[in-house]
């Protein structure tokens, strides 16, 4: 695997650099003087504002990484969102108030007149709609080709907002972290993750929304889980213990959405099953930070776990 800064294939830099460019104005942007560039991204190819300065965000990976870059952002969902806390000055003023993830406030954002939405993320469907408002992106990861989508994306962030520099710098930077843990990791045995909901069990391996920690990380799969798409692979107590994982890394959709009255992560994988496995019995579990996992997903998540799982293959049995 190559790494995040050195992975970019050459088809896909060149794509990339084809998708950034100076076009002629639309016509609506022709009749209000106001230049801009066309964008390819997730959803096609769109022109939007060379200078955006009035950006609303519904993707959390999104503005995890524009936070972490410093770029403008005006609005964002506040309605029943619950952002980890290096995000949560963005639940309040001075920052617009969008709607929700999966429902935007058309009606509000309609009259905030951005320059810019980044759309996409939980907000996908609502793309058409959000169309009709202003210029939209949609800068979803694909996660089956994680290194090199990642990084594109990053590399857009700081050309749509000319901070190119930057985006490099913050590359790099995770890149040289992230191949010091993979050094480690390759040599640490089998990995497993899990997302418990409800008390239930679900597992994700390469190429999934959590993949990074095989992909990038370098931790060989405990099973092979055919499914990779959203809601992972449906796995038992049972099918936990023959995979017998010697790390299991284990997220809480409960505990990363307020969920009230549920069993905590700890509780629910304290049962003889899971105590028979290799990463149980050499204290191999390692609780990640749902909010930051399964809320957010951009460059500081990223970099947060890079070192909370060095941390822990730097510890002491």
């Amino acid at each position: 695997m190559h790494g995040l800064v050195r992975g970019l294939k050459l088809p896909l830099m060149a794509a990339l650099l084809a998708a950034i460019t100076l076009t002629a104005c639309d016509d609506d942007a022709a009749s209000s003087g106001q230049e801009t560039r066309s964008l390819t991204h997730a959803a096609g190819t769109t022109p939007i504002p060379l200078h955006p300065q009035k950006v609303v965000v519904f993707d959390t990976a999104m503005l995890d990484t524009m936070d972490a870059l410093g770029l403008p952002v005006a609005g964002v969902p506040q309605t029943t969102v619950t952002y980890p806390p290096f995000l949560a000055k963005y639940q309040g003023q001075p920052y617009f108030n969008a709607g929700g993830l999966f429902e935007p406030n058309f009606q509000a954002l309609s009259a905030a007149a951005p320059d810019l939405i980044i759309g996409g993320g939980r907000a996908s469907k609502a793309y058409g709609e959000l169309s009709k408002i202003a210029p939209t992106i949609d800068l979803n990861v694909d996660d089956e080709h994680f290194t090199d989508s990642f990084r594109q994306r990053i590399l857009q962030l700081g050309d749509i907002f000319g901070q190119q520099d930057q985006a490099r710098t913050a590359l790099t930077d995770l890149d040289q972290k992230t191949a010091a843990v993979r050094g480690k990791a390759e040599q640490a045995g089998t990995g497993l993750i899990i997302l418990i909901n409800g008390g239930r069990l679900s597992a994700y391996g390469p190429g999934s929304r959590f993949g990074f920690i095989h992909d990038v990380l370098g931790f060989k799969p405990a099973i092979d889980l055919p499914d990779k798409g959203l809601h992972g692979n449906a796995m038992s107590f049972e099918l936990l213990q023959q995979a017998n994982p010697e790390w299991l890394f284990v997220i809480s959709r409960d505990a990363a959405i307020g969920t009230q009255g549920t069993a905590s992560a700890q509780q629910v994988l304290d049962n003889e099953l899971v105590q028979r496995t290799k990463a149980y019995q050499n204290g191999h579990i390692v609780y990640l930070d749902s909010a930051e996992m399964y809320v957010a997903g951009g460059l500081q998540t990223f970099r947060h776990l890079t070192a909370m799982v060095d941390h822990a293959l730097s510890a002491k049995p």
